[in-house]
């Protein structure tokens, strides 16, 4: 399990989850892609199953590589994705020309502070926008699906923060600056036709993009 072979996953499938939803084989992960005949089992004691957490620390390794992309994006499940399909949906949920537009105030908030200053862990990122605490947590919890959905920001790997390392986070627009800026040249149409052709029709995927785009209309077909 190297990082060099799950690049070459990721650039294959385009989008990968690191692990799988109830071994549903329709929604691929990594694990899949590393482990197609075994069904993976969420345990963590003496008796689990290491390559469960070997590809845990193999998803921060990938995610501060910034060979791919990592972002909670595909049902605030950890996902990768390769940066050409990672430009084109961008393009298509113009990111580049609404950076500005937040359904959430406190989303807004968050993204000003990571505009200042990316990356920062979740934990600081709870600080600087007084959003600590179990009583903030589900505005902090929606505001942050909002932008990762949105792809307007990316983890780029973790920081000892605590009892637990802490995901790092970023804007895009800073954290993959090339590929904000190439975003910016793809119409919305080319971007669609780009993501059915790479990820088909019938790919949860693409289901999930043509989701969001019906919750936030556009003119893309």
């Amino acid at each position: 399990m190297k990082l060099t072979d799950a690049v070459k996953h990721i650039n294959k499938h385009k989008i990968c989850l690191v692990f799988p939803i109830k071994n549903n084989p329709e929604i691929l992960s990594l694990w899949k892609c590393f482990y197609p005949r075994a069904k993976m089992k969420w345990e963590w004691d003496d008796s689990a199953d290491n390559r469960v957490a070997k590809l845990w620390h193999l998803r921060e390794e990938m995610a501060s590589s910034r060979k791919i992309v990592y972002a909670k994006w595909y049902k605030g499940r950890a996902t990768l994705l390769s940066k050409d399909i990672f430009v084109n949906m961008l393009a298509l949920f113009e990111v580049a020309a609404e950076e500005r537009i937040f359904k959430y105030k406190t989303a807004e908030r968050i993204y000003d502070a990571l505009e200042d200053n990316s990356p920062l862990s979740t934990k600081q990122i709870k600080k600087e926008c007084d959003l600590a605490g179990k009583f903030m947590l589900a505005d902090f919890n929606r505001s942050t699906k909002e932008l990762w959905e949105s792809l307007k920001i990316v983890g780029v790997g973790e920081k000892d923060d605590g009892a637990f390392p802490s995901l790092l986070v970023g804007a895009s627009k800073l954290m993959h600056e090339e590929l904000w800026a190439e975003s910016k040249n793809i119409s919305t149409q080319d971007a669609y036709l780009y993501l059915h052709a790479k990820l088909g029709k019938e790919n949860k995927f693409f289901h999930y993009i043509q989701k969001l785009l019906a919750q936030n209309p556009r003119d893309v077909f």
